[in-house]
């Protein structure tokens, strides 16, 4: 048996461990809370950057080699054109409402949940079929002609001499001539024999010309794969373009 003294000091060192088993078991659950808030933060900030401001996307096409490749990921910014203006030259993403895409180019939607959520809050590239990337040659009012006597396309009269296709890659290997209507956009890949864009759509309902209201934004940058992140931007090339006004 036990004595008096005995049984009093194993009662102070069981209500001691209590006392110390307190504070840490609060340090963990302020560890574990502050970690839920941050993640919660994380993913509001994300999602209200990919509703208002930007918003990344996955190459599906090689449509705009070698300016993008496929499977590139690249951030747009979701103030062009709701807040700023598009220019010539910009390489827009836009909702493929007309199904330029081939079906058998389509990625198929991911089926796991956790990364549906992922791309809705923006914390996931969209990779699905609906968008599509290609670069801004006629707007609004714009004469878009193919091809002058040295292969060039020309806009308002004045040829461009497109730095950023391929060397050997002909600006287009079929002539067209098209006036861009109001709310519209004449756009063209980079890839030019391998792009079904504006030019091969002019049969169709919309003439080959996309609505200003289907762009989602205009594309500043590649972030993946590192090794090719770099900034887009060749909007120089058409700086000698004239206003159409002045081809009246």
């Amino acid at each position: 048996m036990r004595s008096t003294g005995e049984h009093e000091g194993a009662t102070k060192r069981r209500g001691r461990g209590r006392r110390e088993r307190g504070p840490a078991r609060a340090g963990v659950v302020t560890t574990l809370r502050d970690i839920v808030m941050t993640i919660v933060v994380a993913i509001i900030i994300s999602a209200l950057l990919k509703t208002f401001l930007i918003q990344s996307f996955v190459i599906p096409s090689e449509s705009m080699r070698d300016t993008l490749e496929v499977r590139d990921r690249i951030l747009v910014s979701k103030l062009v054109p709701a807040h700023s203006a598009l220019n010539r030259g910009d390489i827009i993403v836009f909702e493929d409402h007309e199904n330029w895409l081939p079906a058998e180019l389509r990625p198929q939607p991911t089926s796991s949940p956790v990364l549906r959520f992922l791309t809705l809050v923006g914390l996931r590239p969209d990779d699905s079929s609906g968008y599509l990337a290609k670069r801004v040659i006629g707007l609004p009012g714009d004469t878009v002609e193919c091809c002058d006597s040295a292969g060039r396309v020309s806009v308002n009269g004045q040829p461009i001499d497109e730095t950023y296709l391929r060397s050997g890659v002909a600006p287009s290997e079929t002539t067209f001539a098209v006036t861009v209507p109001e709310g519209k956009l004449w756009v063209m890949g980079d890839n030019r024999p391998f792009s079904l864009d504006s030019r091969a759509h002019r049969d169709e309902e919309g003439r080959g010309f996309i609505a200003i209201d289907d762009v989602v934004g205009r594309a500043f940058v590649i972030v993946w794969p590192l090794e090719r992140w770099t900034r887009l931007s060749h909007t120089d090339v058409f700086d000698r373009v004239p206003d159409p006004a002045s081809q009246q």
